[in-house]
C-alpha cells in the first residue's frame, strides 16, 4: 500500500502543520551547523517511519532547495510505490556498480525533491551501507543537494539503521503511540546511542489528540 505524502496531497492539514513544525524543530535542534544527512527509524516495524521520512522530505523541499529522499531499506523499500517511480535502478545498483547514480535518481512531482529509490533487494544490505562505495556515494550526494534523508530499516530488526546512523549528521526515531511498547523504544535509543548517532528528536506517531485542543495554521 502507497504511504500519502500528505503535505503534497493536502497542505493545509492538521497532519501537514505538523510536519511543518518538525521540520522548524530540526532546524533548531541544529542551529550552529550546516547539516546534510537526516536518518529516520524506527524501533519496530509498522510505526509510519517511511510516511514520517517522505513527508518530512516534501516539506524541506518547500524551502527552494534540492532535498532527496533515499530509500535505504534495501528489505522492504516502499518509496518508489508512494512516489509512483520505477525501481528498476537504484541504492542497490548504484552500490554494486549495475548502473549509474544519474539513472537511478528520479524526480517527484513535488517541485524540489528527488527521490533514490532501493532497487533491486540484494542478499547483503548492511555490507553494502557500510562500503566504501556508500561512502563515496554519500559525499557525491551531499555535492549535488542541500539536504539527503534516509528512510531506512527498523534498528531493532537489523543493523543497517546503526551502519548509516553513524555515517548521517542527524537521526530521528519515529515511535507510534499505539503500538511501540515502552522497552523497545528504550532500546532503539540504546542501539543508536551505541552506534554514536546523533539523535536529535522522536517523532511521535498516532498519538490522539484531546477534544479541547486546537491548532493555528494558515
Amino acid at each position: 500500500m502507497a504511504r500519502k505524502v500528505i503535505v503534497k496531497e493536502n497542505p493545509k492539514s492538521v497532519i501537514a502543520e505538523q510536519y511543518r513544525t518538525i521540520r522548524t524543530n530540526i532546524n533548531f535542534s541544529m542551529p550552529d551547523s550546516d547539516f546534510k544527512t537526516i536518518l529516520v527509524t524506527s524501533a519496530g516495524p509498522s510505526e509510519g517511519k517511511s510516511t514520517t521520512a517522505a513527508n518530512i522530505a516534501g516539506v524541506f523541499s518547500g524551502e527552494d532547495k534540492r532535498i532527496i529522499l533515499v530509500d535505504a531499506d534495501m528489505r522492504k523499500p516502499t518509496s518508489h510505490h508512494t512516489f509512483k517511480v520505477s525501481n528498476i535502478y537504484g541504492l542497490s545498483g548504484v552500490l554494486t556498480r549495475q548502473c549509474e547514480l544519474s539513472d537511478a535518481i528520479q524526480q517527484t512531482d513535488i517541485q524540489g525533491l528527488y527521490v533514490l529509490p532501493s532497487g533491486a533487494i540484494p542478499p547483503n544490505p548492511a555490507e553494502l551501507l557500510d562500503s566504501n562505495r556508500m561512502n563515496q556515494l554519500l559525499e557525491t550526494l551531499k555535492s549535488q543537494f542541500d539536504l539527503i534523508i534516509f528512510d531506512t530499516p527498523p534498528i531493532l530488526t537489523v543493523t543497517d539503521s546503526q551502519i548509516l546512523s553513524n555515517k548521517c549528521d542527524a537521526t530521528i526515531l519515529v515511535i507510534n503511540s499505539g503500538k511501540t511498547e515502552k522497552e523497545m523504544a528504550v532500546k532503539a535509543k540504546e542501539m543508536l546511542t551505541l552506534s554514536k548517532a546523533n539523535m536529535i528528536g522522536v517523532v511521535l506517531n498516532n498519538f490522539t489528540i484531546e477534544k479541547n485542543h486546537y491548532f493555528y495554521y494558515q
